[in-house]
This record gives structure tokens, C-alpha cells and sequence, in this order.
């Protein structure tokens, strides 16, 4: 028996709710019913899957097409490239949309946040579903902004494909290679499109250069150009030898014919076409399917979505190029059995539903009304309802099989990253099948670890800042809204000054942290004033030091004594948390007991530096001598060994440690001097200069504290035309000049 099917579709005038209900397989009614006419800024859909009009395909083929008809693909690219705009023309061609979204009127299907609609960038990743010729695709639009980093490679987990989107201006930009490595990190098989093929200093040969020379990738032309910039209007398909050609009279791209290429009226472009076929002789559509799995090539198209120019031949390489689901190999899956196997890798929160999860099914069958076990969180949830995405509209199913990804209601407990199977006693099963065969191949691990899929590694944030409610009384509600923000995006870190006793909040850069203060206004109703944005230093030291410590203290009748001999010194590898070592004249007996909370004295004396109160990293603690009297409790042995490190740490030679930005600046070359000129005054260090079409790149590092607010003086001195891309690069040592500076302006002395 089918439970109910809900289908959220919007047509010209009204929103319209379908319910399907199949009793014992005999009986389907429907209803139609108004709603509001005002449902996405107006914003006007066309049928959902499987709906022609008030026609109804078979059920099952909506809900769970063949797994070999799934596409599991995410748009990726440096920001600005057109990644938007291209997924808008994917659901308008499609037939999804009835009407072409533009980023600057903001009113696209997949950034649906206000924060992204006023700004034209994406900042969540949003999922769509769609068909396509016969084909299920679950897309994924992806930020290209390097503050919101995560929310890309948590996508790109759970992919089986993925589309990188070029400008054919720039080329191979800086976001694009970040996003690049995060897929090789995943082996996602790609294909390359090359985007504003009409833009003024497109270049088809540039940008294919680039792919090669700086992706190390061995692109594999599928089409060339007709045209460049103004000129642009079509493409070449090299495997089948023919023209397509779009009506410059069609304002919205659907005609476009397709020509046989003749020597007699088409010479030159034919010569072209013959030469860039003769690498493709033997790698026509299976082949080339296959060394795009094998990522030893990737394929390459063009076109113009804004224009919207060949759109439609990207949807075909999608559907016959990236793989489906059943072609990835996880090893993982043998231990399963085709039972339930499914990774969470988003959390979004929704007013009247609750937490939504996005999850990605390996295998088995995702249910509503059905538990699941949460292996990271070893606790047992209950699936209240199961929804296909379709960007902020969503389908309500009866269930979900193995490929697809779902977004499931009433998991409470669930975060990113966590692996759901379908009881505990699954899990035991698995585990010891996995067990059995390692066993067999002479192999050991956690058994815990063989079981979980590989979650999303969180990057350390770089800046913080305070930030307070308008009064006292909304402090548990400020909360409240941070700890479903904390689910949704696992990079925003919170913590609580011990000193001050504020609330700090700590995130991936200035417009991150810019846009959790205006979701917690908007989405939450609070008013909140954030202190000024600061840098995350950390601190080290540079030299060994002894010290020791004794607490001797009596609680009612019960006396508490702990006597405690330690050493810091400099790492030998670089480490963001404290190496602990023990000396042979430690009694193993005694750390048998007393080794946890020993370890939790240093762990927390190390969030807090003697200089700065910053972590420390890079050092390892040993413990020389340790003398505990029977009934001593844990708290009084970690606050021994606590005060104890943090007195060796004031003994020892002490470095500030800042953060160090890898920053690329895209500057044409009449304002080339003045932005050198800044950064030079910014401790700015210049790596080298290129040259991409018009324009000068300068590459090079500079530290975080003194690139705040540069993209107003960048805006200023090159009149609004140079871009920059930021990103982490590492933490380097202080001069003592800049140390004692800033050191002076912490303490108010300058």
C-alpha cells in the first residue's frame, strides 16, 4: 500500500496540491486545491516528475527510476563563472520552469535565500530534481565563494558526477582550482562546459589551455565554437559532424537547428572539425563515458547560458557521459547487503517542519514512518516524512532506493556527516563481515571506522567576533537560533569568552559571518549587535620549559591532593592540538585511572595561549612526575595538570602565530601599479604576475588582519573593475616588530 504523494506544483495563477492515495492498489483520488498566488516571487513552475498536465505516470518510475537512469551531479566553478545561471537554463529546457530566472532580478529557482537573492551569489547549496530524456537528475548547485568552501565539499561527497562551469574569458580562475582538488580528493568524473563563449575577450583556445596547464587534465573537445564574443551563435558537434545553430529571433533559446557540416558552404569550418575529430577517431561515446569514469579526460563544451546557447547539449553529455550511481565503486557497500546504507551531508532548519536533512542513499530503501540508526550518534531516530528536493519546494514520497537523494523530516539528533543503516543490529552485522574479511586479509582497524562513510573535513575559522542579543531576556532564544545554525553549517563555530562571558562567534571570513547576522534577524526575528570582527591568531612556543604544581585541597571530609612535574617543548610536526607524552618514571598503574583526566588538564590549558589568549598548536607536553592520593577526584587532577601547563607555557619563549592568505587579484593592466602599491603597504607578498587575456593576475599571500575591508579600497582604486579570491593558506611565525605591535594594541598601550 502507497502512502500518501504530495506534489507542490505551481502553475501561471495558483499553487495546486495533488494527494494520490492508492488503497490496496484499486483506488487513486485526487484534489485540487488554491493557495496563495504569490508562492516564490511569482515564480511560475511547470509540471512536476511524472505529471503531463492532469495525466499520471507510473508511480514507481517517478518515485525510483532504474538506478542506471540516475544522475547524481553538481555544479561547480569560481564565483561569477555562471554556475546560477546555467542550472536556470538546465530547469527551463528540461520544462521545470516556464520562465527563465536571472540572477541579477533574483528570481532564480536555486538561490531562494534572500541573503542570495540580493546579493546575486549562492551561498547554500541548493538540490533540484528533474528529468531528462528518460533520465533522473539530482542537481547541485554549488557557492564558488571560498568563505562558504564547505557547503561544496560536503556536496561533493555525495555525488557521483559533476559539471565544472568556466568563464571563457578568464579561464581556470582561482575558486575553480580549489573546487578542482576537492573533486579529485572525491574521484568525481567531470565534464568541463566553457561558459560566456559571447562575452567580450572569449577565448575557446585560452580557456581549454588552461584546463590543460593548469588542472593537469587532458580535455577532450566535444565541440568548437561558432564564433567568439559578439560573434558567437552556435556550436560544432565534432562527434556527429554537424552545426547547431541558434535562432538569434528566440528570446528564450528552445530553437535551434542542426546542420550537416558540407565542405561546399561550411570549408573552413569543416577543415576545423575534421582535425579535432581525428583525437576522438576511436573515443566516440562509449569510450569517451569511459575515460571520463576513469578520469583520464575530460570532456569539454561550450556555450552561453545567459544567451541561452547550447544548454541542451550539456544536458545530453550529462546523461551520457557522467556516470549513474551503480558505476561508482564504494567498498563499503559488501558489507551491507543491500540493506539500508545513508549518508546525512546537510541540515537545514524549517520554521513549521523542523530540521530537514539531506541525505544520499548507497543502498537499501529509505522509508517515512520507518527508524533508522545513526551510527556516529549511536542513538535511534524516527523518519516522520520522506520529500524529494526541488530547491525550496518539495515532493512528499512513499519511499526512496538506493542512488537517490532524499530530504527526510524528524531526525532530531542527525548533523552532516553522520552514516544511518537501518537498526543497530545492522550495523553489528555489518561490522562483522567487515571484521571476517579483514581477518582474512590480515588487516585491523576500529570496527566503528569501517563502518562509517567518510564525512566532510570542517575547517578551522580564521575570524571571530562577539555577539549579543538586545537584551538579556533573548539570550536563550540567540541560542537557540546558533545551535540550528551550528546543524546547518558545521564551519560556524560558537564558544563562550570564559572571561568576558560573551557569547563568540567564530566563522570563515567577513561575509560569512555578515550573513549569519542577518539570517538570525531575518529567519529568527532577533536583534543582535555583533562586536568588532577580529583575527584568529594562534600561538606556540619556541623554546622547552619545566615547571610543577601541586594542589592540596580538603572538600568536607574528603582530602584531595595531586603533585604534577611537566615539560613543553616545540613540536616536531606541525599539530593544532597538544602531542602528550609520559615518562618512564610514570607509573602505568596510576594513568590507568588517572590518564583521561590528565589529558583533559592539558587539552584545555592549550585553548588559551599566555599571550593572547589564542590556541596553542605545535607542542608537545610531557609528563615527568605525577602523585595522586587515593579519592582524589578527576576535576581536582585536570586542574592541577592545567595550571601546571599553563605555567610552563608563560617559562617558555613565546611566538604569535598568524594567518597567512593566498590572494589573487584580477586587475586590468591600467590599474596594475596602484594595487601593487597597496599591498606593499599591507606586508603583502607578490609571487608572480600573469597575464589573462586584458587583464594582469597578481598572486601572492598577505596576512588576514590587514586585508580587512579591502575589497572597498580594491572597488576604489580600480574603479570597481578588479576582483580578488581569498583563501587560507597557512599559519607563519610573527615578526617580533609586528608581534610587539600587536601585542601593544591588544593591551591599549598604543
Amino acid at each position: 500500500m502507497l502512502t500518501s504523494l504530495r506534489i507542490f506544483a505551481v502553475n501561471r495563477q495558483k499553487m495546486s496540491s495533488l494527494y494520490i492515495n492508492n488503497m490496496c492498489g484499486c483506488k487513486i483520488t485526487t484534489r485540487l486545491r488554491p493557495s496563495k498566488p504569490d508562492v516564490l516571487l511569482g515564480k511560475h513552475y511547470s509540471s512536476l516528475p511524472g505529471l503531463i498536465g492532469n495525466d499520471i505516470k507510473s508511480l514507481h518510475s517517478i518515485i525510483n527510476p532504474p538506478i542506471a537512469k540516475i544522475r547524481n551531479i553538481g555544479i561547480m566553478a569560481h564565483i561569477d563563472a555562471g554556475k546560477t545561471t546555467t542550472t536556470e537554463r538546465i530547469l527551463y529546457y528540461s520544462g521545470y520552469t516556464r520562465s527563465l530566472g536571472d540572477v541579477d532580478d533574483g528570481d532564480t529557482v536555486t538561490d531562494f535565500m534572500a541573503q542570495e537573492r540580493e546579493r546575486g551569489i549562492t551561498i547554500q547549496s541548493a538540490a533540484v530534481t528533474f528529468d531528462w530524456k528518460g533520465y533522473r537528475v539530482n542537481l547541485i548547485d554549488t557557492p564558488g565563494h571560498v568563505d562558504f568552501t564547505l557547503e561544496v565539499e560536503r556536496c561533493l561527497r555525495v555525488l557521483d558526477g559533476a559539471v565544472a562551469v568556466l568563464d571563457a574569458s578568464a579561464g581556470v580562475e582561482a575558486q575553480t582550482l580549489t573546487v578542482w582538488r576537492q573533486a579529485d580528493k572525491h574521484k568525481i568524473p567531470r565534464i568541463c562546459f566553457l561558459n560566456k563563449m559571447d562575452k567580450t575577450g572569449a577565448s575557446f583556445k585560452y580557456a581549454v589551455e588552461s584546463i590543460r596547464e593548469k588542472l593537469k587534465a587532458k580535455p577532450l573537445l566535444l565541440q568548437l565554437p561558432i564564433g567568439e564574443a559578439k560573434t558567437f551563435k552556435g556550436v560544432i558537434d565534432i562527434v556527429n559532424k554537424e552545426k547547431l545553430l541558434w535562432n538569434s529571433n528566440s528570446d528564450d533559446g528552445k530553437d535551434f537547428e542542426r546542420k550537416p557540416l558540407l565542405e561546399k558552404s561550411d570549408p573552413e569550418l569543416l577543415k576545423e572539425t575534421v582535425e579535432a575529430r581525428i583525437a576522438l577517431i576511436e573515443q566516440l561515446q562509449t569510450a569517451i563515458h569511459r575515460v571520463t569514469l576513469a578520469l583520464t579526460a575530460v570532456p569539454v563544451l561550450c556555450g552561453s547560458a545567459l544567451k541561452n546557447k547550447a544548454i541542451q547539449p550539456l544536458l545530453d553529455a550529462i546523461t551520457m557521459y557522467l556516470p549513474s550511481p551503480e558505476e561508482r565503486n564504494y567498498d563499503f557497500l559488501q558489507w551491507y547487503n543491500g540493506d539500508l546504507c545513508a549518508l546525512a551531508f546537510k541540515v537545514l532548519h524549517d520554521k513549521q517542519r523542523g530540521p530537514l536533512v539531506f541525505t544520499r542513499i548507497y543502498s537499501g530503501t529509505l522509508k517515512p514512518q520507518s527508524a533508522i540508526h545513526n551510527i556516529n550518534g549511536n542513538c535511534t531516530e524516527k523518519i516522520s516524512r520522506l520529500l524529494l528536493p526541488f530547491a525550496d519546494q518539495h515532493i512528499e514520497i512513499p519511499s526512496l532506493t538506493a542512488g537517490n537523494i532524499a530530504l527526510t523530516v524528524g531526525l532530531k539528533q542527525t548533523a552532516t556527516g553522520d552514516t544511518l543503516v537501518s537498526s543497530k543490529s545492522s550495523a553489528l552485522a555489518a561490522a562483522q563481515r567487515a571484521k571476517r574479511r579483514e581477518e582474512k586479509q590480515q588487516r585491523q582497524s576500529c570496527e566503528v571506522e569501517r563502518l562509517l562513510l567518510a564525512g566532510v573535513e570542517i575547517p578551522e575559522p580564521v575570524f571571530f567576533c562577539t555577539i549579543e542579543p538586545s537584551s538579556w531576556a533573548k539570550q536563550p532564544d540567540l541560542d537557540h537560533a546558533l545551535k540550528c545554525l551550528q546543524r546547518e553549517d558545521p564551519s560556524l563555530k560558537v564558544k563562550l569568552d570564559p572571561d568576558s562571558g560573551q557569547t563568540v562567534l567564530c566563522g570563515m571570513g567577513e561575509l560569512h559571518l555578515e550573513i549569519i547576522h542577518d539570517r538570525i534577524k531575518r529567519e529568527y526575528g532577533l536583534e543582535t549587535y555583533l562586536g568588532p570582527l577580529q583575527v584568529a591568531y594562534r600561538e606556540t612556543i619556541m623554546s622547552s620549559a619545566r615547571a610543577t604544581d601541586t594542589l592540596d585541597r580538603t572538600l568536607g571530609d574528603k582530602q584531595h591532593f595531586v603533585s604534577v612535574e611537566l615539560e613543553a617543548r616545540p613540536g616536531e610536526t606541525p599539530s593544532v592540538t597538544p602531542v602528550i607524552e609520559y615518562a618512564k618514571s610514570v607509573s602505568r598503574d596510576l594513568l590507568k585511572d588517572s590518564q583521561e583526566a590528565v589529558e583533559n588538564g592539558v587539552h584545555n590549558a592549550c585553548l588559551q595561549g599566555p599571550l593572547l589568549g589564542s590556541p596553542i598548536q605545535d607542542v608537545t607536553i610531557t609528563l615527568h612526575s605525577l602523585v595522586i592520593h587515593p579519592g582524589t577526584s578527576a576535576t581536582m587532577i585536570s586542574a592541577c595538570v592545567s595550571r601546571c601547563v599553563q605555567k610552563v607555557l608563560k617559562k617558555a619563549d613565546k611566538q604569535i602565530l598568524e594567518p597567512l592568505m593566498h590572494l589573487e587579484v584580477t586587475v586590468p593592466r591600467d590599474f596594475l601599479s596602484p594595487v601593487l602599491a597597496d599591498l606593499a603597504q599591507r606586508r603583502g607578498n607578490v609571487q608572480e604576475i600573469q597575464t589573462r587575456q586584458y587583464n594582469r593576475v597578481v598572486i601572492g599571500f598577505v596576512p588576514l588582519a590587514e586585508i580587512m575591508g579591502y575589497s572597498t579600497v580594491l572597488r576604489t582604486i580600480t574603479s570597481g573593475s578588479a576582483t580578488f579570491v581569498l583563501e587560507l593558506s597557512t599559519y607563519r611565525a610573527m615578526n617580533p616588530q609586528d608581534q610587539n605591535t600587536l601585542l601593544s594594541q591588544k593591551s591599549g598601550t598604543m
